[in-house]
């Protein structure tokens, strides 16, 4: 069969599963090519007049829609931004919009702290888009920053990318130029809605909270003291900007992008001073 034929006739058995999408591709046809491709050990621009052997990805075709398991998943393999990196259930699969960020940031940060790390996707992207930064990743599960050690080993960064198990901002020492993070932000009622691709997912790197701002909360309240002074915080919310913005009505955010919120040190010294004569009434 030729490798076309069988991207197509994939993408419609996919189609009529009626399957979710969103982590990596967002139709049935990517999920296909991405499936069909990589289960073939082929590139993403490989011919596609050329013979295939359809028994060689059956199986996966198979549990993709049977078990409703995400491709990354079956493949053990994500790509953010045009990087590949290893996952597997230990991990969510990397789809930040933050890595679509540092190009654009009017920031040279000499340390970084990727917040969250889980695969360690954003800090090897960090680390590719600041040459001269040393960046620190941390997590609170040890089996993800196994996991990203894996990452950061294949990418050649053992020397500027360290790893650091801390819940939060518990083990971190030292300020930083740029904070990131992509944390826990699906709120309760949402994560008892979610559908069966996300449930292959580690619910630690999901659930929120009550409103999905439990551990975002924590990482704007202790920002300032981790940042230098000149220091930025990117942090990504999913759908709980006016969620956030409630929660901290003295701070302006900068919204890049509605899920991704970015916010100086230095605002978050100005309304922290306003605030305080707000409260005694100047």
């Amino acid at each position: 069969m030729k490798l076309r034929h069988l991207i197509r006739d994939t993408a419609r058995r996919l189609s009529r599963a009626k399957l979710h999408y969103g982590h990596g591709t967002d139709n049935a046809r990517d999920e296909a090519a991405f499936l069909v491709l990589r289960g073939l050990g082929l590139a993403f621009d490989a011919d596609l007049e050329r013979e295939v052997d359809p028994r060689r990805v059956e199986g996966l075709v198979r549990r993709r829609i049977e078990e409703r398991i995400p491709a990354a998943y079956l493949l053990n393999e994500a790509w953010l931004d045009g990087v590949p990196f290893h996952v597997d259930r230990r991990v969510i699969i990397p789809r930040s919009h933050i890595a679509f960020l540092f190009s654009q940031l009017n920031a040279r940060p000499r340390n970084v702290l990727d917040l969250c790390t889980g695969s360690g996707c954003l800090a090897i992207l960090a680390a590719r888009a600041f040459p001269g930064a040393r960046v620190d990743a941390s997590d609170i599960s040890a089996s993800a920053l196994a996991l990203a050690s894996r990452n950061v080993a294949r990418h050649e960064l053992r020397k500027r990318v360290r790893l650091i198990r801390s819940d939060v901002f518990a083990k971190i020492d030292g300020a930083y130029d740029l904070i990131v993070s992509n944390p826990p932000y699906v709120a309760a009622p949402a994560m008892r809605k979610l559908p069966p691709e996300y449930r292959h997912e580690p619910s630690l790197a999901l659930a929120g909270g009550a409103d999905g701002l439990e551990l975002v909360a924590r990482i704007v309240a202790g920002a300032r003291e981790r940042l230098t002074a000149n220091g930025l915080l990117v942090c990504e919310v999913g759908g709980n900007r006016k969620a956030l913005e409630r929660r901290f009505p003295a701070i302006d955010f900068e919204w890049p992008r509605d899920e991704v919120f970015v916010l100086a040190r230095a605002r978050m010294a100005l309304e922290r001073r306003n605030a305080s004569r707000r409260a005694r009434g100047g």
